[in-house]
């Protein structure tokens, strides 16, 4: 049996950041981060966006540190690794190797996976879903030979995926339920003025359609709509939302529908154990209630949080406001608030025909969101103080 003082299961920025915050406080202790893939921990915003769009970009120029900051801190990084199991009581973490860890504290940072639909064809090869570095090299190597794609969803990453498909000159075709595409952040007039953005731009998107399912014996053939349409395709990217990996965590303390319940200190109710990143459902201090967050700041904060917390050494409470963007041709938007609800009522500012505007949200009289098109990064700062004020 290994003994170690601290254990992270999962490799990615979260998992990254809480070995620093560890060694930020404590430059002894002994650490072991566990994860799935066979690379160090990385940045994955860049999957949908220059890494897609350039043949030649190199996932080792995404990685969050330097391959050398392990080593040189002590952290044993053990990759291609898979926690099976998880004694919460005797704090034993057993690996698919057969291995068995004790540990003193723990940090499940295990990230969140695509979400597959529930249709007829999930599986069929040649659909894909983007979350690593794997898949998005093996989408990249397949849309260099058909040239064209279908893309399912009209979030975030689906919309930057066909962005940054376009721009390599793949044909792509999008296909979402909606009317427009993010209506459900943005107010009509402006979801309307984004979706013909995208399509001036040579997407072509078949909108108000939702999937029914794949068609093919072992690769895709055809997709079908729930209203009765059929078309070909010899490939589609499936970016319909993502779901957390708490498998691990399954039938114990720490599993909830919606993620890992934490306190304000991101310490679940199995003293010692810790969850950071996309799985954590931590107290909303700011719009209140529980909130879980999938965006790569909030992965980078908490688990800087966590790793100094789990050395006993600093005591630091979480609190953020939430914050996501997304860059696509040459718009970047970044989400300032509360973006659950669509907004009741939006202002505004600047000229979306120039490309740089500004949007209030507000649910009743009340401030709840703030998207910034193409501002300075100085406004960040304040837009998260008027938010946090609005909230009073």
């Amino acid at each position: 049996m290994i003994s170690r003082d601290y254990l992270i299961i999962g490799a990615g920025l979260a998992g990254a950041r809480v070995c620093e915050g560890i060694r930020t406080h404590d430059k002894k202790g002994s650490v072991t981060l566990v994860g799935r893939e066979a690379f160090l921990p990385y940045h994955r915003p860049p999957l949908s966006k220059a890494f897609l769009k350039n043949q030649k970009a190199e996932a080792s120029k995404f990685a969050c540190l330097d391959p050398a900051w392990y080593a040189k801190h002590n952290i044993e990084v053990r990759l291609d690794t898979v926690v099976t199991q998880l004694n919460l009581e005797r704090h034993l973490a057993v690996l698919a190797t057969g291995q068995t860890i004790e540990f003193r504290k723990a940090c499940l940072a295990t990230g969140s996976r695509p979400r597959r639909p529930p249709v007829a064809g999930a599986n069929l090869g040649n659909i894909f879903y983007l979350r690593t570095v794997r898949d998005a090299l093996a989408i990249k190597e397949m849309v260099a030979q058909s040239k064209e794609l279908v893309i399912i969803g009209g979030g975030l990453i689906a919309v930057e995926a066909a962005a940054a498909l376009r721009e390599a000159k793949i044909k792509v075709s999008m296909m979402n339920r909606n009317q427009f595409l993010w209506q459900k952040r943005l107010d009509l007039e402006t979801a309307q003025w984004l979706t013909q953005y995208v399509a001036n731009r040579g997407v072509n998107l078949m909108m108000q359609e939702d999937l029914n399912g794949f068609e093919g014996k072992t690769i895709l053939k055809n997709i079908q709509t729930k209203s009765g349409n059929r078309f070909p395709a010899a490939m589609a990217l499936v970016a319909v939302g993502a779901e957390p990996n708490i498998e691990l965590a399954l039938n114990t303390p720490l599993s909830s529908p919606n993620g890992t319940p934490v306190n304000d200190y991101l310490e679940t109710d199995e003293k010692g154990i810790y969850a950071a990143g996309d799985i954590a459902l931590f107290p909303d201090k700011v719009f209140g209630g529980v909130r879980r967050s999938v965006h790569w700041e909030n992965a980078s904060d908490q688990g800087a949080v966590a790793g100094a917390n789990m050395t006993g050494k600093k005591r630091i409470k979480f609190e953020s406001i939430p914050y996501f963007s997304s860059e696509l041709f040459d718009l970047k938007f970044e989400f300032f608030g509360d973006f659950r609800l669509p907004p009741g009522r939006a202002e505004v500012s600047g000229d979306r025909a120039k490309k740089k505007f500004m949007i209030r949200n507000f649910q009743g009289s009340r401030l709840t969101g703030i998207v910034y098109c193409n501002q300075e990064a100085s406004l960040g700062q304040p837009a998260r103080e008027e938010i946090r004020e609005a909230q009073r």
